[in-house]
């Protein structure tokens, strides 16, 4: 960590700034880019391009055939020779279709601000570009490149956007992630659940349901025994949650299910535990005489151990401290981009976007005047890593 005394007027410097950071999100946030529609994804891509573009830094739009473009935004302060690379990741698609805005507008209603994709996560990036304006304008020295990678598939996987994500953090000292914080204090994610889908399909055996009941294997009958099988792997205390949350079997009432199957929604905490429940899923035996099982899938996020986040969450703290704010942690079940850099064993820290509240639903906003702290809190980051 190299402190630098211009870091103490780094939030002094962005807290005029508000109306145009507000600016800047209604246009990002007016361009909708639902993960799953190329061409508004798109457009948002080509307005996040045209921001970063005008302030000189070197923009690399990557082409997705099916889905929104990919950006990678690199900055090498002053031009000299960079020490090493940091990496500051984030997605612009959101989880709503085109059309949203006409029944949840871009709005401020006192100091919050509404709209889809505020919050997960639209202020994150806005909140990224002027803390780099802010690094520039105070002259605050930064000593090592900067990659910033937007990505287009976030809310569906990060099947394209994760190849992406690993090649540059492999190159990278630090990884910050740009996802909303929790909760109203603003807590950094310094450790996330790992997660995973996995789907259970039972074969059983049609036959008359009152004719000859006892010729059928009941398909329903076995998936429920799994269900129940299943629910005694959960583990509060260790932070692991396995939930069947869709169920799905049988043909009529007078019918001896033949097919059914459930898909289940897997949490962890720790690596050992996501090596458990993917042991006993590749384990699991028809209870019922007759019956046949397939089970697919398992955990496809690692993940994001509280190991990794630590040194660079001191970081954060002392360095909020130094402008006068009160930096916590936390840890959170949901996933992000950040739980495949911390595999990696890259140190990342996560929750440096936006503070609010309601991702993913029609009131989801941030709170105005967190932006420029969160701002500053990034561009100190990026000054003393």
């Amino acid at each position: 960590m190299n402190h630098s005394p211009a870091l103490k007027t780094l939030l002094k410097a962005l807290q005029p700034k508000l109306p145009a950071m507000l600016k800047a999100l209604r246009q990002v946030v007016e361009a909708e880019s639902p993960s799953l529609e190329k061409t508004p994804a798109d457009r948002c891509c080509s307005l996040l391009a045209k921001q970063w573009t005008a302030r000189g830094l070197v923009v690399q739009r990557i082409k997705n055939k099916y889905l929104g473009d990919n950006l990678r935004i690199a900055w090498l302060p002053e031009e000299r020779r960079a020490t090493g690379q940091l990496l500051v990741i984030g997605h612009y698609d959101t989880v709503y279709e085109s059309g949203s805005l006409a029944r949840m507008p871009f709005r401020m209603v006192g100091r919050k601000v509404y709209g889809p994709g505020t919050l997960d996560m639209k202020a994150g990036l806005v909140q990224a570009l002027f803390a780099v304006d802010t690094l520039r304008a105070t002259r605050t020295a930064v000593s090592k490149r900067i990659v910033f990678i937007w990505t287009s598939d976030e809310e569906i996987g990060s099947e394209r956007g994760r190849r992406l994500i690993e090649r540059e953090a492999r190159q990278s000292d630090a990884v910050f992630v740009l996802e909303p914080a929790y909760g109203p204090q603003g807590l950094l994610k310094t450790s996330r659940k790992a997660v995973g889908e996995a789907e259970i399909v039972v074969h059983g055996r049609a036959s008359h349901a009152g004719l000859a009941p006892e010729e059928g294997v009941n398909a329903v009958h076995e998936l429920a025994r799994q269900i129940v099988r299943t629910e005694q792997w959960n583990d509060p205390r260790r932070g692991v949650s396995v939930n069947a949350d869709v169920i799905e079997g049988g043909s009529r009432t007078n019918v001896i299910a033949e097919r059914a199957r459930a898909v289940l929604d897997l949490r962890a905490v720790g690596h050992a535990d996501v090596q458990r429940i993917e042991r006993r899923l590749r384990a699991m035996k028809p209870i019922l005489p007759g019956a046949r099982l397939e089970v697919h899938g398992g955990f496809d996020r690692p993940p994001l151990e509280h190991t990794v986040s630590a040194g660079l969450f001191k970081s954060a703290k002392s360095l909020g401290s130094e402008m006068g704010l009160t930096i916590g942690e936390c840890r959170v079940g949901g996933g992000s981009d950040g739980n495949y850099t911390a595999a990696l064993g890259i140190p990342t820290l996560d929750g440096l976007g936006a503070v609010g509240d309601g991702a993913h639903s029609a009131h989801e906003h941030i709170v105005a005047d967190a932006m420029p702290e969160r701002s500053a809190l990034l561009a100190a980051l990026l000054a003393a890593t």
